[in-house]
Formats: C-alpha cells, sequence, structure tokens
C-alpha cells in the first residue's frame, strides 16, 4: 500500500493484510510512543491518509497500562503534554480523545468504525505485544510509523548489535538520508465532534488539578509539554552545546540537553533535535558530534536491543562473558550490604551515592555520568549480581521520569558488563568495568553537585 511520499518508505509498517474500510468514519491515530502535535511522522501520515479518504481524524491517547510502575509525576508530565497536543489538534481540526482506557482497548473498539488505523511504534515488549495482537484481529487496514528514531532500526541491522563500535557505522551511514522535513499539512475535513464510541474522555485540566493537590512538585522535577521541550531545545542550542564535549559529563556543571524525558514520553522528535542543530553548526563540530554519539548512537543502539533481544530487560540477557565472572565473584566479601529500604531512601555511607539517589527522587533523573556511579555501587552493595540487576532497574524504572525505556535498559546492563568489554580482574567486579570514587573526584566542579543533591 503507497503512503505519502514526504516520508521514508521505510518508516511505514503495514501490520496486516485487511482492507481500508470505505464507510468509516474516521481515520484512527493511536498515540502512545509520539506524544506530540509537531513533527510527529505518524500523526502527518494519518492526516495524510485522512485528506484521501476525505474523512475525518480521531487521535486517540489511553493513559492505562502504559507503565509497569505507575505514578502520579509520570502521569503529571505526559497530561502537561497532552495539554500541548490537545490545543495544537484543535487549531487544526482535530479531535483528541484522551481515555483511562489503555491503547489496545481504544485501538479495538475505536476501530470498528475506522476507515483505517495508524500506530506510532513502540519497541518494548508490552508495546510491540498490543500491537500485533490488535493488528491481527482488526478487520481493517493498521499501518505502523516509526517517528522516534532518526534511522529507523530495521534498516540500520538485523541483529542485537554488542558493542556501538559495530553499531555506530551503520546508524550514521543514514543519518542524513533519514532527517526528512514533515510539510505542513492541512486536513480537509475537520470534525471536532467525532463520536467517542463509548469511551469515556479524561478531563485533561481537572485530572491535571487534582494531582496538583495531591502531588507535592519539586522545583527541580521539569514541566511536561513540547512548548518546554523545544525551549528547552533552543536553551541548550544557544548555551549548552558550544560546551557539550568538554563538561556534558561533568556532573556539577550544567551541560546536558535535559531532554531525556521529552523523548521518552515522545515530546519531541529526535530528527527535530538534529535539525535545528544542523541548521547553526556543522555536523564535524566536536561538540554536536560528541551530542549526536549520545543521541543516534547510544540511543538507538538501546533500541536496536530491545527489538531483537528478547531478554533486554533481564540479568539473563547480559553477555555470556559477563554473568559467567560477575557469578564466579558473587561470593566475594563485600564491605558494605545494603536492603532495598536503605538505597531507595538514600541511606548509605556514601554521600555521593546518596546524592545521586537524592537526585533521582527529586528531579526524576541523574546525571548520566553519576548514574553510572549510582548502578556500579548498586553492585558493589548487594549479595548477588543478580540482584543487583533487579534492584538498579527496579530503582531506575520506578523513579525516573525515563524510566521503562530501552534507554534505562541499556544503562543498567551496560553497568553488569552489556555493550563493554573485559577489563583486567578484580574483586566482585570479575572483569566487568569498575567504576570508584576516584572517578568522581576527578570531576572538576563534583563538590556542586554534592552541594546542590547532598
Amino acid at each position: 500500500m503507497e503512503g505519502p511520499v514526504f516520508v521514508r518508505p521505510h518508516r511505514v509498517h503495514q501490520l496486516n493484510e485487511a482492507p481500508l474500510r470505505n464507510d468509516g468514519h474516521y481515520v484512527l491515530y493511536v498515540m502512545e510512543a509520539s506524544q506530540r502535535s509537531i513533527h510527529n511522522y505518524a500523526l502527518e501520515v494519518a492526516v495524510w491518509w485522512a485528506n484521501q479518504l476525505r474523512k475525518p481524524l480521531l487521535v486517540f491517547c489511553g493513559v492505562s497500562g502504559l507503565f509497569e510502575f505507575p505514578n502520579s509525576r509520570r502521569l503529571r508530565f505526559m497530561l502537561e503534554g497532552l495539554v500541548d497536543v490537545n490545543e495544537n489538534l484543535k487549531q487544526r481540526g482535530i479531535r483528541l480523545l484522551v481515555s483511562k482506557a489503555s491503547p489496545y482497548e481504544g485501538a479495538k473498539g475505536l476501530s470498528q468504525q475506522a476507515a483505517l488505523v495508524v500506530l506510532d511504534r513502540g519497541y518494548l515488549k508490552r508495546q510491540r505485544k498490543w500491537r500485533n495482537q490488535f493488528s491481527q484481529e482488526a478487520d481493517v487496514t493498521v499501518v505502523e510509523v516509526e517517528g522516534d528514531v532518526v534511522c529507523p532500526v530495521e534498516t540500520v541491522s538485523q541483529r542485537a548489535e554488542p558493542y556501538a563500535r559495530t553499531f555506530r557505522p551503520k546508524v550514521m551511514l543514514g543519518l542524513d538520508y533519514f532527517l526528512e522535513k514533515l510539510p505542513g499539512q492541512d486536513l480537509e475535513v475537520w470534525s471536532l465532534e467525532v463520536e467517542a464510541g463509548g469511551f469515556e474522555e479524561l478531563s485533561i485540566s481537572e485530572e491535571l488539578e487534582r494531582l496538583n493537590e495531591g502531588v507535592a512538585k519539586t522545583n527541580a522535577f521539569p514541566k511536561g509539554g513540547e512548548i518546554e521541550a523545544l525551549e528547552r531545545l533552543s536553551r541548550f542550542v544557544s548555551e549548552r552545546l558550544p560546551l557539550y564535549a568538554e563538561l556534558a559529563s561533568d556532573p556539577g556543571v550544567e551541560a546536558t540537553s535535559g531532554l531525556s524525558p521529552y523523548l521518552r514520553f515522545g515530546q519531541i522528535s529526535p530528527v527535530q533535535i538534529l535539525q535545528r542543530i544542523f541548521d547553526e553548526y556543522p555536523q564535524e563540530d566536536p561538540n554536536v558530534a560528541a551530542f549526536v554519539n549520545e543521541l543516534v548512537v547510544w540511543r538507538e543502539l538501546a533500541r536496536n536491543r530491545a527489538w531483537y533481544a528478547h531478554d533486554y530487560d533481564s540479568y539473563d540477557g547480559l553477555p555470556g562473558w559477563a554473568r559467567a565472572t560477575l557469578e564466579e565473584h558473587a561470593g566475594d566479601p563485600r564491605d558494605y550490604l545494603y536492603p532495598l529500604e536503605m538505597l531507595e531512601s538514600a541511606q548509605t555511607h556514601d554521600s555521593y551515592w546518596n546524592a545521586a539517589q537524592k537526585e533521582l527522587l527529586s528531579k526524576g533523573a541523574i546525571h548520566n555520568y553519576v548514574r553510572m556511579y549510582w548502578g556500579k555501587k548498586i553492585l558493589e552493595w548487594t549479595e548477588h549480581p543478580r540482584l543487583g540487576f533487579e534492584v538498579a532497574l527496579y530503582l531506575n524504572d520506578k523513579y525516573a521520569l525515563d524510566g521503562e525505556d530501552p534507554n534505562g535498559y541499556a544503562g543498567v546492563s551496560w553497568v553488569f558488563g552489556a555493550f563493554d568489554r573485559p577489563f583486567p580482574e578484580r574483586n566482585i567486579y570479575g572483569k566487568v568495568r569498575k567504576m570508584g570514587y576516584g572517578s568522581l573526584r576527578r570531576k572538576l566542579h563534583i563538590d556542586k553537585y554534592l552541594q546542590r543533591w547532598g
């Protein structure tokens, strides 16, 4: 089935062989991974199809079943984003229905009156499960559009790449080709009163008011939404990007983009980020190259792993050499052992680790360099590496805004040896890379980090 020419065909995947339904009342877009109205490939494909079929467009966003660890802060961040989406879609004549139902329930119920269904692509097992189940059950054409990576996963590699060094040349090969710009399209058939098929609509404003009354919001906790994401991008490009290569790994300096949670919720597109940067800086600029390495190479390597490695989120998914050496040293004496409750509440002897955990609790994130130290110490302070893996993943998934995401699973796995090589053998770590107190102390501004969070 041919689609719009303004999107690379590699982004569009037809998931079933069911026909278009010409008597359908609308085109349906189930928004889950790409929660934005700007530079959203799935949305623009849906608009194109609505115009081809002369139908209105209904966008459904279900807020149930998105997380194993749902919490009010995540929900608030997401709903703040949907405020922006709703306003922008309204101005284009597009109806947004936000419901307490799950994406699968919304897709299944609303597809019965749809001429065509568009999905965005998710990489986690639970996201793929409901998409596959729905597309097999649906009696209408289902199209999936991959818009939250620069290079579609299957165009880069057909396997789980073991290292960034094997993945980097493959993903960089397609970088320029997949930086396609999306045209602004007018929807030809407006209808903001599309029937919602019996789904009870969630009032975003009322739910946000309830959440704001019931949940304390720290000054460090970010505001959600594509407007905020674009403002952060502007500040990053003008103020922080020139410092990125030198200072992004220094926890005491504000040199990172701060865009991770916005990427996690699909509130900004990685293609949009790169287009903005490349408009102002050459690609060979060392700061740009360092940022591209994080945004494209490491972020998309995490999605490659989630797509091809079924056990991407488990200790058993670590490289064989890493598991073997960790278990060989599992009985090594440990200077400290902490139960989960003490780790969760930042009550260890290590002021730097406590600061990292407090940043996670307050901000929903840990500076990336410190997060490596945070994870390595969990390995040291738990009775077995398998338990350490599970504790690190639990804390990250429960408290990080970008938790329960391919990046989080890849980051925790790296701590335990994934994407890495064997190092000289040490107590507890075996041949897995060690990171100690001295690594932090070498950072010029680490005391500022400790003052801020300790």
